[in-house]
């Protein structure tokens, strides 16, 4: 997209925007409600920042068929309790990995040309219909904790009522940022401190994001709730409190078989013995959440409403941590886009549930609607996989489909085969079952090339039917494969 022309004239430009600009109004936070037959569960999403499946043991424990991802960095006992009690998703893709849209995704079941934020810093469409809103006009108290990032630039940005998307306790939202240390005040907004300043187990964010939740779910009430905390870790810097700082050590660190010095910035390079430093601190801010992931579950055993309560943990992409020379997010490897997806709920979820389709993002908010009996709003792009977790048939096609922030690049994955297609021609094509790490490109090997074929019409297809703007360049792109 030119650096002269804005997202809605690149939208024009590119021949979806007379759709795009034409949707159907919605009056905002009052979308039909579903005549309550029952008392609806609550709901609660912990949602985490550049969380890899390496850094669950849950996880970690299914990945022993790859050399140095298997083994067990940290234990987190109660993060997995919601697998082993609940559901575990192996195959969950974000649909961009980097945080903005991603985000967007999951709130509002819409892919990010869609909602509208479609890289960083860009605020989601005013007139999106979130699960919030949703939930609401269906009786529920709504509340939100963390990291937004849907706002647009502010920086912290204490989300205000009239900006929260229908998420009414919002004091404690803020729209972006990783401050280690948070502090209430007596009037206005918490106050944040720099980033090299850390908290202690009262003031550090994600002990004080806890202490929030906690009490969010102790107030009295008569309504059902829904809640979502949004931890801004373990997304760097990487410093954590003690005990957890100095909890793992560098030297006990696995270093992937796709590991490379990662390129020089600002003058310097990263070595395997600084990623490996990194990575512990990682591992020390995972135990921190795993820590008091289980003091929210604590509260709700307290409150004896556990059972009562569909629990959702997740985050919004994984974390390279050297892989391919890469650390962060959003380019194109898996390691970004695959990443972890529990959920417990006993009444309808049996324990110990194992869901090997492929689900995304997008598919989120028809999912927990679907789960609990209530109507969409219609405008959602994504898919309802209700029935795989209540363990009905269900018609499926696993695929996660790709659509890049920078609007030049799209791709899919599937079982076999991750595809990424490239505004510019730098096409990549991994198989997933023999090269699981990612370290060969079979783009220009003849052999697959019916193979690029398929995926590639696969992926225009898509494209087309949601009226994204990466359709445009990939009409010619793959008439000429």
């Amino acid at each position: 997209m030119p650096q002269n022309m804005n997202r809605r004239d690149f939208l024009r430009a590119v021949g979806v925007g007379a759709a795009y600009l034409s949707t159907p109004s919605v009056t905002i936070g009052r979308p039909r409600p579903t005549p309550q037959k029952k008392k609806y569960p609550n709901l609660l999403i912990i949602h985490t920042d550049q969380l890899s499946c390496w850094a669950l043991s849950i996880y970690a424990k299914q990945l022993t068929r790859t050399p140095n991802y298997g083994k067990i960095l940290v234990k987190t006992p109660h993060i997995d309790s919601l697998a082993e009690e609940g559901a575990i998703f192996y195959n969950f893709f974000t649909n961009s990995a980097v945080c903005t849209p991603s985000r967007g995704c999951l709130i509002s079941g819409r892919y990010p040309h869609a909602h509208g934020a479609y890289r960083n810093n860009i605020e989601m469409n005013r007139d999106e219909v979130t699960i919030a809103h949703i939930l609401q006009s269906n009786g529920y108290e709504t509340g939100y904790a963390g990291k937004w990032h849907l706002d647009g630039t502010p920086k912290p940005g204490w989300v205000k009522p009239e900006r929260s998307m229908d998420f009414a306790d919002c004091r404690f939202m803020f729209n972006r940022g990783h401050w280690k240390k948070i502090v209430e005040q007596p009037e206005g907004s918490p106050k944040v401190s720099p980033y090299k300043v850390i908290g202690d187990k009262k003031t550090f964010t994600t002990d004080w994001l806890a202490d929030k939740t906690i009490e969010f779910i102790k107030k009295p009430r008569r309504k059902p709730f829904f809640y979502m905390v949004s931890i801004p870790d373990p997304h760097g810097p990487f410093t954590v409190r003690e005990p957890y700082m100095s909890m793992y050590q560098p030297e006990d660190m696995t270093v992937p078989n796709n590991f490379k010095v990662s390129s020089a910035k600002k003058g310097r390079k990263k070595t395997k013995e600084q990623m490996k430093k990194s990575k512990a601190h990682y591992c020390g801010l995972v135990k921190c959440i795993d820590d008091n992931v289980g003091r929210i579950l604590d509260a709700l055993k307290d409150k004896r409403i556990l059972d009562d309560t569909i629990i959702i943990f997740t985050t919004d992409h994984g974390e390279y941590m050297g892989e391919h020379g890469l650390y962060g997010k959003n380019q194109w490897y898996r390691t970004a886009y695959q990443i972890p997806f529990l959920v417990r709920w006993p009444e309808k979820i049996r324990p110990g549930t194992v869901i090997n389709n492929f689900v995304t993002n997008v598919d989120v908010q028809q999912t927990l609607l679907g789960l609990i009996k209530i109507k969409p709003c219609r405008r959602e792009q994504g898919r309802d996989a209700s029935g795989l977790l209540r363990g009905e048939k269900t018609e499926w096609a696993n695929e996660a489909m790709i659509h890049h922030s920078s609007l030049e690049s799209a791709g899919i994955f599937t079982p076999e085969y991750e595809l990424v297609l490239k505004a510019n021609g730098d096409h990549m094509l991994f198989d997933r079952l023999n090269d699981p790490e990612q370290m060969k490109n079979l783009n220009n090997n003849p052999d697959y090339k019916q193979v690029i074929k398929n995926l590639a019409e696969r992926v225009l297809r898509h494209n087309i039917e949601v009226n994204a703007p990466a359709a445009s360049w990939l009409k010619p792109t793959v008439n000429e494969l």
